[in-house]
């Protein structure tokens, strides 16, 4: 089992990293530091940044893969690996509705003023959940067709960081678009699709 512990200790200490990195905290102490030329790189940086340090975290996998709990053979291979495919179509599909040159800090980098003013995006996917990239990643995690203990273990950690982190998302949306994102709450279920509650006319975009 220590590749179990040690997966979730590695995994829960980028949770910490990655929190620590995405906070107006971290953020204004970068721009006292800097000054507002570091509101166009922070978010690339802090890409990269969050990349680099994720990959401790595979290595502590692949060195201590634990105990295999299931390989999947057909026909669960193949439905397995189809939700995985249709998970990377979701996530790049979510990507491109919510600008993703944006997402990935670029588009800050290329502007001469980076304070766009945010849109809420809540059609396309976002019309069936509010956080359809949490969604798409959550089912690629999960539906492996070989799960070990030290897979589990990033699982649950991946799985766990994600829903904290999107109730600390939540509040920051609330805080920028007020009552309209508060309606879209109301409509739309925040991760899982529940049959029926999808945004209909809201006279968003």
């Amino acid at each position: 089992m220590i590749g179990f512990w040690m997966t979730l200790i590695s995994v829960t200490v980028y949770g910490g990293l990655h929190s620590l990195m995405a906070s107006n905290w971290a953020k204004s102490h970068t721009r006292r530091l800097i000054g507002s030329a570091s509101d166009r790189w922070y978010r690339l940086a802090f890409n990269f940044a969050a990349a680099v340090l994720f990959v401790p975290v595979l290595v502590v996998v692949a060195l201590l893969p634990g105990t295999v709990i299931y390989t999947l053979g057909s026909p669960w291979l193949f439905v397995f690996a189809g939700v995985q495919v249709l998970s990377l179509i979701a996530l790049g599909l979510g990507l491109l509705q919510t600008d993703a040159l944006h997402f990935l800090g670029l588009r800050q980098l290329m502007q001469s003023k980076p304070d766009t003013p945010p849109r809420l995006v809540v059609s396309g996917l976002y019309r069936w959940v509010r956080h359809p990239l949490y969604t798409a990643g959550l089912a690629f995690i999960w539906f492996t067709p070989l799960m070990s203990t030290s897979l589990l273990a990033l699982n649950l950690g991946l799985t766990a960081y994600i829903l904290i982190g999107s109730q600390f998302e939540e509040r920051r949306l609330l805080s920028e678009f007020g009552e309209a994102y508060a309606d879209y709450q109301r409509r739309v279920p925040r991760i899982i699709p529940i049959p029926g509650r999808t945004n209909v006319s809201t006279g968003l975009q």
